[in-house]
């Protein structure tokens, strides 16, 4: 199956104006997420997909393809399907401009479902939660999954309820954080951006509930892989930290 990556980015976050282009580490924090994502095996090819001509700009210059799209999409899913309207792939990975953390080894294990199981359409990686700062900040998705893995439904807000016993420790909790590296298939991404937008996608602000809402399923994948996405200043100093201490981050 041909796989490609888009990363979606824009300048205009409500929470951090500007954040794809920030500097981490001496390089802007969309060219961390962009070389991060290339190294992955299971790719054929890496875009970047974006309504700013800035971002082009600095896109191109540290050596990455770039597609325009339209200034109107409120969803990053929305922006990725515009962006592969002309390209022939089977499989397209959305991952988000915010995760500068990510390992190529999170996306060989994102896409690896597809291989096996002919109807599956969409799958997110997840991950434990073990501290209460994820669990109550609400730019951290939390997800609730069934017997089989998939998912039930994603929300800002702490979900499930915490037990007693996890208001200091969270190691044996069932909460889960969706992880931003999402595999579709073609078609369900398409179907993403012809469906209507649903109630509680916008209640949430979050893509993955449209499709829960229309009744596609959504495959978790959980992974080892503890990273931070960066949603506001303080996320970026402390995702600085948390990469200067491992240089791996770092390499491309």
């Amino acid at each position: 199956m041909k796989t490609i990556a888009v990363i979606p980015a824009r300048m205009g976050s409500s929470r951090f104006p500007g954040k794809p282009l920030s500097k981490l580490l001496g390089r802007t924090m969309l060219e961390h997420v962009y070389k991060r994502v290339a190294l992955s095996k299971a790719l054929d090819a890496t875009y970047i997909a974006t309504c700013d001509e800035e971002i082009r700009q600095v896109a191109q210059d540290f050596g990455a393809p770039v597609i325009m799209t339209a200034d109107t999409h409120e969803r990053a899913s929305d922006r990725v399907a515009e962006a592969v309207a002309g390209i022939d792939a089977e499989l397209i990975v959305m991952v988000q401009g915010d995760e500068p953390m990510t390992h190529p080894e999170m996306i060989d294990a994102a896409v690896e479902p597809f291989r096996h199981d002919p109807q599956l359409g969409c799958v997110n990686l997840v991950r434990s939660i073990d501290n209460r700062a994820d669990f109550y900040d609400i730019n951290t998705i939390k997800v609730v999954m069934n017997q089989q893995g998939d998912a039930i439904y994603m929300s800002r807000q702490p979900i499930p309820t915490a037990p007693a016993s996890a208001q200091s420790n969270f190691v044996h909790t069932c909460a889960y954080k969706q992880v931003c590296i999402i595999p579709f298939r073609r078609e369900t991404l398409l179907d993403f951006a012809r469906l209507p937008p649903t109630p509680l996608e916008q209640l949430e602000s979050v893509d993955m509930l449209r499709l829960l809402e229309h009744g596609h399923r959504i495959k978790m994948v959980r992974t080892k892989f503890n990273t931070q996405a960066v949603d506001t200043q303080a996320d970026l100093e402390r995702v600085a930290g948390l990469m200067e201490a491992d240089p791996l981050l770092a390499s491309y």
